[in-house]
């Protein structure tokens, strides 16, 4: 990819936040929309305190769309995106980003190709304009392709030795089998070998295209500038849409499966099949998945499975979804010999949570949590365009901004009973080990008692970032 006393303390923050944020600055943002052309979306918000202006679009071009033989074809492309397009070889074309100071990235996932723009408005007209190029005149030269295939064997390589990467993979093989969602989206080392310019482009031409574009835009920029800005981005693609990905017809393999790795701290994904987010039980659910596992310390899980019996730093859960598929996702680093003992208690924690539901502080705390730290996500243009861009993806409508902390303020305990009921029944689970479920796999030079090691910080939950 290219760019490439705590429960006290967090009940004090999230008060706080409700009271910065009473006027909500989610609620004031001016969500207004664009005509482009037919099947195209734009959402835009007009915000003139900075002279600048970001982006965020996607493009029907995530791995779900790797052909057969050549997975990671997506990915590979959209790390040449700015390896040079038109008159503009590779070096021509990231020095006249940087000589503007604009960001371009990309970043392929299972359905779409993001692309996030961030550039001065006095520079915008040329940013725009350097994105069309990339878009509808890619290169795809030998050196740049030669050096971006190096590139990404070498990090396969690395995250070969990555228990988290490895147990990622491995859940999404067992997950959705032979449905394209089950292929790393980065793919593998003998589909990026078999892949060369000709494949490149021929992906380029039927994926890079105007077709269910959805484009979110924040900052110093009116209706018809934007207008034609955008024109100059994405007016040159053809306007025709790939063919639809096949329906997932079955989600899941319960049971344990265990990708043996010397590592002296095994990692386990695990999941459930989940809900689309069209879904009209999707938000109880997403409460009641924060209640679970993603509300950090206040979760049940971190409390079961860290707090009472320290067999982790770090638990958490989200509920995933993909425009063909929604599954429940968690993930766990523990000790050596106690991952069986992880396991027993993720599966004792859902099946109580199921039989039971949340208890009316839960409930509450989750709200004010919920609601409270979402004007994070609209705290700059930045997080404005992704925010929005998120929404779009998720076939949200442009209204959704101003409805949404009411629909969580809404939910009731029977709704989220009901949703942790039909969620998280652990006989369902899918769980995939990278590592080992008793002692560490023999190495050459084992480390005695190694302690656990903490994992990086992640973002809290409900701070910037999409939020549903």
């Amino acid at each position: 990819m290219r760019a490439r006393g705590i429960c006290g303390k967090r009940a004090l923050i999230v008060a706080l936040l409700a009271t910065l944020f009473s006027a909500s600055s989610a609620h004031a943002v001016d969500v207004k929309t664009l005509t482009l052309a037919r099947g195209q979306q734009v959402w835009f918000v007009s915000d003139h305190t900075l002279p600048m202006i970001a982006l965020t679009a996607v493009l029907p071009a995530g791995s779900a769309y790797d052909p057969p033989g050549k997975p990671g074809l997506a990915s590979f492309a959209a790390d040449l995106l700015d390896e040079g397009a038109g008159k503009l070889n590779s070096n021509a074309f990231q020095t006249a980003l940087s000589n503007r100071a604009i960001r371009l990235s990309v970043s392929p996932d299972r359905d779409y190709l993001i692309v996030s723009l961030v550039t001065l408005s006095d520079n915008a007209r040329d940013a725009f304009q350097l994105l069309g190029t990339a878009l509808a005149s890619p290169r795809f030269d030998q050196d740049a392709i030669a050096r971006v295939r190096a590139q990404i064997l070498s990090g396969m390589a690395q995250d070969d030795q990555d228990p988290s990467t490895v147990a990622a993979k491995g859940f999404a093989r067992a997950f959705f089998h032979d449905h394209p969602y089950g292929h790393p989206v980065g793919g593998d080392e003998a589909g990026i070998a078999a892949i060369d310019a000709a494949a490149l482009k021929g992906f380029a031409a039927t994926h890079w295209v105007g077709g269910g574009l959805k484009v979110a835009v924040a900052g110093d920029v009116d209706a018809a500038t934007l207008g034609e800005l955008l024109k100059s981005a994405f007016g040159d693609l053809p306007l025709r849409t790939p063919a639809l990905l096949p329906p997932v017809f079955h989600e899941g393999t319960p049971g344990v499966q265990v990708i043996p790795m010397p590592v002296p701290q095994p990692t386990a994904v695990f999941g459930l099949p989940g809900l689309l987010r069209s879904d009209r039980e999707f938000v109880p659910a997403y409460v009641a998945n924060y209640i679970l596992g993603g509300g950090g310390f206040s979760s049940r899980l971190m409390n079961e499975v860290r707090v009472k019996r320290g067999l982790t730093y770090d638990i958490s859960t989200s509920l995933e979804f993909n425009r063909k598929a929604g599954f429940m996702l968690g993930d766990v680093a523990s000790k050596r010999g106690g991952v069986k003992d992880t396991i027993g208690v993720i599966r004792d924690t859902l099946r109580d949570f199921a039989a039971n539901g949340p208890t009316q502080k839960e409930l509450d705390d989750a709200k004010t949590y919920l609601t409270g730290s979402f004007p994070l996500a609209f705290g700059s243009n930045v997080g404005i365009a992704a925010q929005l861009n998120a929404f779009q993806r998720a076939g949200l409508t442009v209204d959704y901004v101003q409805k949404r902390n009411a629909l969580i303020n809404a939910v009731t305990l029977d709704q989220v009973a009901h949703a942790a009921k039909r969620l998280f029944n652990p006989a369902k689970l899918t769980i995939v080990v990278a590592g080992s479920l008793g002692e560490a796999v023999a190495t050459p030079n084992p480390p005695s008692a190694a302690p656990l090691k903490s994992p990086p910080l992640k973002t809290a939950p409900g701070a910037p970032g999409p939020h549903h």
